[in-house]
């Protein structure tokens, strides 16, 4: 159940309410009372005239924010939800204090409580920046990039991706075998070509600043179908092998994408908890696509500093707009 949503809703409903009965119910005195006012006094004075017309009671001032809230409940439940990035798995695409836009109809239109599926649309698509709601826990938020959609293969080995995308399934073979068969579909991929490695291109090395620390990331250009993004491998970051997620039947680093799931991965790749530990998204799951960022933050205030460490340091304003 998605809390923000479902207050949102009753406070549609509340104010609803309350608009309706103010303007059946209080309105038709209030506007009487008004015109018996200036018929009285016609030199009344205008802030006395406005509050007999508009009223002052609780239930007109409740009723008086239904517009409002109904437009902001029906533009954050069907066309974009804002999010803030907290942490720093999808540096460098992502920096935590940037705040987001994500498209809500991108891959269907959802109920805005339960995001169960009303209409259906597009599907995720490799390169994909989306949220969703974490497998392991769904009232927590999360937002990564889509590797692998169903049918995929993916391997990460000696940190590069590579992928051996859907095929053709034999005639007698459905996609849900992929769960049900044990295998972790490897035979379902027998006929598909080889897996490729992502396309990857070198394009620097950035430096990130602790208090205690500092760490030295080599960033590269990454082609996933039509999307090329930046990414970042931290060499100091031992393998992470025997901690990943294992498919049953594959070789551990190995997954095949089941029908109705996708593999995500942050663009972070050595500070990421992802697809690779925990498993795949599945379509329910899926809140919207990322398409730009509205508004970034910095909060980079030293021990000594006045202000507390929630208030922001600067605006980065040249962040704001869309994303690779």
């Amino acid at each position: 159940m998605n809390t923000f949503s479902l207050v949102l809703v009753i406070a549609s409903l509340l104010s609803g309410l309350a608009f309706a009965f103010d303007f059946f119910k209080l309105r038709p005195a209030r506007l009487e009372a008004y015109r018996k006012a200036l018929a009285d006094n016609p030199k009344l004075p205008r802030k006395e005239a406005q509050r007999l017309k508009d009223g002052s009671s609780l239930v007109t001032q409740i009723g008086s924010l239904f517009p409002v809230i109904l437009f902001v409940f029906l533009f954050r439940a069907f066309v974009f939800e804002p999010f803030r990035i907290p942490s720093g798995s999808m540096e460098p695409t992502l920096l935590p204090g940037d705040f987001i836009a994500v498209s809500k109809w991108s891959y269907g239109m959802r109920n805005p409580l339960t995001n169960s599926i009303w209409i259906e649309n597009d599907e995720p698509q490799r390169g994909d920046v989306v949220v969703f709601k974490y497998p392991e826990d769904p009232s927590i938020d999360y937002i990564k990039r889509v590797i692998g959609v169903p049918g995929d293969e993916v391997i990460f080995a000696g940190k590069r991706v590579y992928l051996r995308k859907a095929c053709v399934l034999p005639e007698n073979v459905t996609p849900e075998s992929i769960n049900a068969n044990g295998d972790g579909g490897k035979n379902l991929q027998r006929n598909c070509a080889s897996p490729e490695p992502v396309p990857v291109k070198y394009v620097g090395d950035i430096t990130e600043q602790g208090a205690t620390y500092e760490e030295k990331y080599q960033v590269f250009a990454e082609t996933l179908g039509e999307v090329t993004h930046r990414m970042q491998v931290n060499t100091r970051v031992p393998d992470l092998t025997p901690y990943y997620f294992r498919q049953k039947g594959a070789l551990r680093g190995s997954w095949i994408v089941p029908e109705g799931y996708y593999f995500v991965m942050g663009d972070n790749r050595d500070n990421s908890k992802d697809s690779r530990f925990w498993g795949f998204v599945p379509k329910e799951n899926l809140i919207g696509r990322t398409v730009g960022i509205w508004l970034s933050l910095e909060f980079n205030r030293s021990a000594d500093d006045f202000l507390p460490s929630f208030i922001p340091s600067a605006i980065r304003w040249e962040r704001i707009g869309g994303i690779d």
